[in-house]
């Protein structure tokens, strides 16, 4: 072998070895943006996960509400807070 083929052969290896470094920095900074996306995902889960919670205990007490506002006591307690309506045996205490 001569020199010029021992230095080919030196120079490739060197090359090959740049590309690897580069592949493995390029790779390592893939990994690290991934597991930064993994995290920004988690956080938002979580966010997600209380707001939908949050959204379930509205609706349970909207409908409450709704069964509420559809029974006799709404309508009484309307009654007598709007209209100042009373039952026949009904007292009624006022503040002085």
């Amino acid at each position: 072998m001569g020199r010029y083929q021992k230095k080919n052969k030196q120079a490739g290896r060197v090359s090959i070895a740049y590309i690897v470094v580069f592949l493995l920095i390029v790779m390592l900074f893939q990994i690290f943006r991934l597991r930064q996306k993994d995290q920004e995902y988690i956080a938002r889960e979580a966010e997600l996960t209380l707001q939908m919670e949050e959204e379930t205990e509205r609706e349970s007490r909207i409908s409450d509400y709704e069964e509420y506002i559809g029974s006799k006591k709404y309508i009484e307690d309307t009654a007598k807070s709007k209209l100042g309506l009373v039952y026949e045996n009904e007292i009624i205490f006022k503040e002085r």
